[in-house]
């Protein structure tokens, strides 16, 4: 029997915006047991805080999830999953949904991954979750991209990885929302794929521009 991992960290609010408080952040990697908060977390967010959870897919088989504040913003489900990565952005200050999107980065053009995430406003906050493939097509470009929103571990982002990671415009920090798992061949979970990864917690809310 596999049992939950499961790595808190505290005081990394102000990874993401200066001066808040602390959030409580999990990261699980197999399925939980009798969870009943939003987007099934274990425990409630503080005010002013955002609850999610993350699901990378599994394999080619079984579509990834991105909840924010317990509504499924993505999954197969709701027909707009798909291979590669797949991301959701929210308004950093309201937490309001503003826009959903899958990339291919196995067959598809790199350029509407660059379009989707070149322009966004300070603040917005980026939710990522892969399947299958996140990596081949990435560019250069596209992964700095990412970095400026707080990824390490999209330097090292390959072939059929599992990822999931939650970042923002403007951070000034590395986002402590991440996780990586390798595809490699000695520890993969699936035939050619590695586990899915699972990742919830709790994200600040920025306070409004003055």
């Amino acid at each position: 029997m596999t049992l939950p991992v499961r790595y808190n960290v505290a005081d990394v609010a102000s990874l993401f915006f200066p001066l808040l408080p602390s959030i409580r952040v999990s990261y699980i990697l197999t399925e939980p047991h009798h969870r009943k908060y939003k987007c099934g977390l274990s425990a409630p967010c503080p005010p002013k805080h955002l609850a999610f959870r993350l699901v990378s897919g599994a394999a080619n088989v079984i579509g990834p999830k991105i909840c924010v504040e317990d509504r499924m913003l993505l999954s197969s489900v709701k027909n707009n999953a798909g291979r590669g990565l797949n991301i959701a952005l929210v308004n950093g200050v309201t937490g309001e949904l503003l826009d959903t999107k899958a990339f291919d980065m196995w067959a598809g053009d790199v350029s509407d991954l660059l379009k989707f995430i070149r322009p966004l406003h300070e603040g917005t906050l980026v939710f990522v979750a892969s399947f299958d493939d996140p990596a081949t097509k990435l560019n250069d470009e596209a992964r700095r991209l990412f970095e400026e929103l707080g990824s390490t571990a999209v330097k090292e982002l390959a072939f059929r990885d599992s990822w999931v990671f939650v970042g923002a415009k403007g951070i000034e920090n590395k986002s402590p929302f991440e996780q990586r798992m390798k595809n490699s061949k000695s520890s993969n979970k699936y035939e050619g794929w590695p586990e899915s990864l699972e990742m919830d917690g709790c994200i600040p809310l920025r306070p409004p521009l003055e």
